[in-house]
């Protein structure tokens, strides 16, 4: 063996095994929450939560959002999220930049998560160009494909500003063109399906350094870009609240996207909206609690004081969200509220 291949082999060595997404419908969670609601502590929330998603997507009047951050997504949940696009449990998507391109647009490209059944010193992993998220590896030469990639499709769009929902549909309609390596991505069926995906804090991802090169590059040479239009993205999301009067959050996480679909409901007050809705369900899954100063982990009675939250049909379950949400919304499968629901089809606001 010469050295030069050793850190190759290395490399696959621990690049061997891949993460495989769970499957909501292949088993059905009903019996398990019915259990947790008989019993205590976080069971018992869970339960609750479930309760509360499946009286939101029941409700004829009401619009369910996901809104996600951290990275649930590269530990196995993509098709639990998908599935609820699928499956017309939600009408919308607020997330981090990861969860939608580090995470589902790299696998759309025909990319893959990788388990870490190992994990030597991170600066072997760096030496092998391995980026590690706790126990899941991200090969670096892949993603920095999904950073080109992203470079290449700022190329072919008109230099103007764009929101984030606004590009997000441009990286679905190019995936839906034939450009999908796996076909049942997260932004292709939310493309497909009309429902819009935000990222408030876009450039906070692959996404940015795909612009930022775009952005140089033309810079360099005289020419116009694109950029990203944060206000124009916030403004989207209040008017799909406005238009949707009763609405549910459906929380993965906090942070950025959190505040940011609840602030929807102050900012329909400041455009003069004074008899908008509280969203009226909510449930957040998060392991953050309050004794960080309120460091991303307000609670929803807290967000209740600022007139963001209903406190009737709200639930905190303090766990990791892999190891309750994939059942949860499992439950919600089989009870099949989803069935009767009215797509809503937020996209067509936009056209």
């Amino acid at each position: 063996m010469t050295q030069s291949t050793k850190p190759d082999n290395r490399k696959a060595e621990l690049l061997s095994s891949t993460v495989e997404h769970i499957d909501i419908a292949s088993f059905d969670a009903r019996p398990i929450i019915d259990a947790w609601e008989k019993m205590s502590f976080t069971s018992r929330d869970a339960a609750r939560a479930a309760r509360i998603l499946n009286m939101a997507i029941e409700d004829e009047k009401c619009s369910p959002w996901l809104i996600m951050a951290g990275s649930t997504g590269a530990g196995g949940c993509l098709h639990v999220w998908r599935d609820m696009v699928e499956y017309n449990m939600i009408d919308a998507v607020v997330a981090t930049g990861a969860s939608i391109i580090d995470m589902d647009f790299l696998e759309a490209l025909g990319f893959k998560h990788y388990q870490a059944k190992e994990i030597p010193d991170d600066n072997v992993l760096r030496s092998l160009y391995i980026d590690r998220i706790y126990d899941t590896y991200i090969d670096e030469e892949e993603l920095q494909n999904v950073d080109h990639t992203i470079y290449d499709i700022c190329e072919q769009l008109e230099p103007r500003p764009y929101t984030s929902r606004e590009f997000i549909y441009e990286i679905g309609k190019w995936l839906a063109a034939g450009n999908a390596k796996k076909k049942d991505s997260l932004i292709q069926r939310a493309y497909e399906k009309g429902v819009p995906i935000f990222v408030p804090a876009f450039s906070d991802c692959s996404a940015g350094f795909g612009i930022v090169k775009h952005q140089v590059e033309r810079r360099k040479a005289g020419k116009p870009y694109l950029t990203i239009d944060s206000g124009g993205d916030f403004r989207e999301l209040t008017e799909i609240k406005l238009a949707a009067g009763t609405t549910a959050l459906f929380m993965v996480g906090g942070g950025v996207p959190k505040n940011f679909a609840q602030d929807t409901v102050v900012c329909a007050e400041i455009l003069g909206h004074e008899d908008v809705e509280m969203h009226k369900y909510a449930v957040q899954i998060t392991v953050a609690d309050v004794r960080d100063g309120a460091c991303s982990s307000s609670t929803l009675k807290e967000a209740a004081s600022w007139g963001k939250v209903d406190t009737v049909h709200e639930q905190m379950v303090f766990a990791e969200a892999t190891s309750v949400a994939p059942l949860i919304v499992s439950d919600a499968y089989h009870r099949g509220g989803w069935k009767k629901r009215e797509p809503r089809n937020w996209a067509k606001l936009f056209k």
